[in-house]
């Protein structure tokens, strides 16, 4: 059904048309090797962009590097990150760092979905919420150097896509559970009280979700002056990121979910056609427009706490 509407009704944005030329461009993509991260990479590479493909297997990585390549006849550049493991990222970070002076646009995109809630990072952080937050949001604070000598070089912005969901207003109560976020008695407590336990996953997802519109909201406001920050919505998209779900639900979802190139358009608009006048500190939405969350996630107390709680997780590595 999804690939059914998509030719019925075609996104206006066409990558391979709307695209500038991107030689001279340096771009990261997190989670490059496969669905959503894989298309990204693509359509950058097409366009001539010098392209880090951020991923945690070297199997998957060289495997889709290798693809990429017959594809495109182009390479991509293995960027070795663990976004679950934090001092994978700052390695990660000072690898790229030593081999680039700039970084041109930062596509957050990693990630996990709707893992067991008993799954936590090596940092004992909830998997869901340390890999797709903490994470990234660590690894973009070691990358400011890299982004602002873009904007030195140019005189233009560099980009920062944080790739959230409309899976946000899954997100509990008043949007985070702070209690929930790290493994422990009292998170084993709070799992233990969810009434629809199968939800559990969800709400976990809806709050690494939001989380990532708060720090995306973050990065446009503090370090407005070297560059643009937009989380992006991507769609319905049928990826690998389904496998933790029931086969039931699996059945359901993959009829009505769009294929995997479509879910890089909104991201790949916001990156490279988008003005930042546009986008910035703007959650966009598919396949390349700017529209409003769930009104939890324009909660700037709430904001400043995850902030908060993200500096001091990782502020030890």
């Amino acid at each position: 059904m999804g690939t059914i509407l998509a030719r019925m009704f075609p996104p206006k944005f066409r990558p391979e048309r709307d695209i500038p030329d991107l030689s001279g461009k340096v771009i990261i993509v997190t989670g490059g090797n496969t669905g959503i991260g894989y298309h990204t990479v693509k359509q950058l590479l097409l366009k001539n962009a010098k392209v880090y493909l951020a991923a945690r297997s070297p199997e998957k990585a060289a495997s889709a590097i290798k693809n990429l390549e017959e594809e495109t006849k182009k390479s991509a550049i293995f960027l070795h990150l663990d976004l679950a493991d934090l001092p994978s990222v700052r390695k990660a970070a000072e690898t790229f760092l030593s081999q680039e002076s700039k970084l041109d646009i930062l596509f957050n995109n990693g990630g996990v979905m709707m893992c067991p809630p008993d799954m936590l990072t090596t940092q004992n952080h909830d998997l869901q919420f340390g890999t797709n937050v903490i994470g990234h949001f660590f690894l973009t604070e070691l990358l400011l150097p890299a982004l602002a000598q873009s904007y030195n070089e140019t005189q233009v912005p560099a980009r920062v896509i944080h790739t959230t969901s409309a899976g946000h207003v899954f997100s509990p109560g008043n949007g985070i559970d702070f209690v929930s976020l790290k493994g422990g008695p009292e998170r084993d407590a709070w799992v233990k009280s969810r009434t629809l336990g199968f939800m559990t996953p969800s709400v976990l997802y809806g709050e690494s979700k939001i989380g990532n519109i708060f720090v995306s909201n973050y990065f446009a406001k503090t370090h407005s002056d070297v560059l643009v920050s937009c989380a992006v919505h991507p769609g319905p998209i049928h990826t690998e990121l389904m496998r933790h779900q029931a086969s039931l639900i699996q059945a359901i979802w993959n009829p009505l979910a769009f294929p995997a190139p479509l879910g890089a358009y909104a991201q790949l608009w916001a990156a490279t056609v988008a003005t930042p006048a546009q986008i910035t500190g703007q959650y966009v939405v598919p396949w390349g427009k700017v529209s409003k969350p769930d009104k939890r996630a324009l909660n700037t107390k709430l904001e400043a706490e995850v902030v908060a709680y993200v500096k001091e997780q990782v502020k030890d590595f």
